[in-house]
This record gives C-alpha cells, sequence and structure tokens, in this order.
C-alpha cells in the first residue's frame, strides 16, 4: 500500500521526500533506473520526513525488532528502531556477520544474492518490520522475511521509501502487507 491510499494523499512530506531522490539512468546496469536515495540523505528535512512518517506509522504496533536490509535498510531502520523503543537487526551480505548465522538467496532484477542473520538476533513470537529503501520484484524483501520466520519472528509488515506502483510481488512476500511511501521518478519529471 502506498501513503497515499492511507492517509496521507496530499501530505507536502510525500513530495519533498520525492523531490530528493535522484534517478541515475542505466545503473548499475542498462535498463535499470537507479533511485538514488544519497540525495534524500543530504537533505536533512526530506530525511526526517521518511522516518518521522514511518515512526509514526509504527509507534502503536508493539513492534520489537526492526529489520533492515543491507545497507540501505540500515540507514532507515536504525532511527525507526530508536524512536519506537524496538531493536535493531541488521539483514547483512554473505561473510558480514562474526559467528552463527543463517543465510537466504533471493532474485533482484539483474541478478541474484544472499542475505545472512546472525542466529543469535531473533527470539521466538518478537513482532517485527522489515526496511528497505526501495522494492523493485520484493525478492530481498521475501528472503527477509524468511529469515526473520527461520529465526521466530513474526514479521508483521515491510517497508520501504520507494516502490514501483505495479509491484506483483506480495505473493512473493508471503502475503505480508507492504507500506512504501513513494513512486519511483521518472527522468522525464527532472529538471536538471
Amino acid at each position: 500500500m502506498f501513503a497515499v491510499e492511507n492517509g496521507l494523499q496530499g501530505d507536502p512530506r510525500l513530495q519533498a521526500i520525492s523531490d530528493a531522490i535522484r534517478v541515475i539512468p542505466h545503473f548499475p546496469k542498462t535498463g535499470i533506473m537507479f533511485q538514488d536515495i544519497t540525495t534524500l540523505l543530504l537533505d536533512p528535512v526530506a530525511f526526517k520526513h521518511v522516518v518521522d512518517i514511518f515512526v509514526d506509522r509504527y509507534k502503536h504496533m508493539n513492534i520489537s525488532l526492526v529489520a533492515g536490509v543491507e545497507a540501505r535498510g540500515f540507514i532507515f531502520g536504525s532511527p525507526i528502531a530508536l524512536a519506537i523503543g524496538a531493536k535493531f537487526v541488521p539483514l547483512r551480505k554473505p561473510g558480514k556477520l562474526p559467528g552463527r548465522v543463517i543465510s537466504e538467496e533471493y532474485e533482484l532484477e539483474y541478478g541474484s544474492d544472499r542475505l545472512e542473520m546472525s542466529v543469535e538476533a531473533v527470539k521466538s513470537h518478537e513482532r517485527a518490520i522489515v526496511i528497505d529503501d526501495l522494492v523493485a520484484t520484493g525478492g530481498t524483501l521475501s528472503a527477509s522475511i524468511l529469515l526473520l520466520e527461520r529465526g521466530g519472528a513474526e514479521v508483521v509488515e515491510c517497508a520501504c521509501v520507494v516502490g514501483l506502483p505495479i509491484f506483483k510481488g506480495q505473493c512473493r512476500l508471503k502475503g505480508k502487507p507492504l507500506y512504501v511511501l513513494v513512486e519511483p521518478n521518472q527522468l522525464d519529471e527532472l529538471t536538471f
């Protein structure tokens, strides 16, 4: 569900967030219109809007765990976790976590990858949300859900700053709700 469908229609914060994201064409490969959040992070007002909207959504949902997908999910997930009084669990690329890990492979729109999570990170029946910057195919979020559920958590929802309006990955998300702030920017809408 897009934020505009959930009571934020006309909220100027959403436009500020969208305006702060730049598009890099053909990155990391031809045909990909990369939604670069670096410019969003350089705008403290827009960055705060992202965190505030997610905090408002999750602060009364008894969330005890915020999982952030490497690496941009860390940027948004950590302040959200602190603000709602939850722990933060990083979901990392292979070989980045010490100790025992569990892993899950997934497909990207331009290849495949794998996520890992520390086996000690999750306790049974913890209520979790997964945070990432963008959802395109749902592969990364699906792998995140599987990792958290294998650890015993109940995944309540996935949340992304940017999401494709034609996202068809709901079935890949095992029926978990998806909350998205803005649609991707297009080059023809930008001025340089």
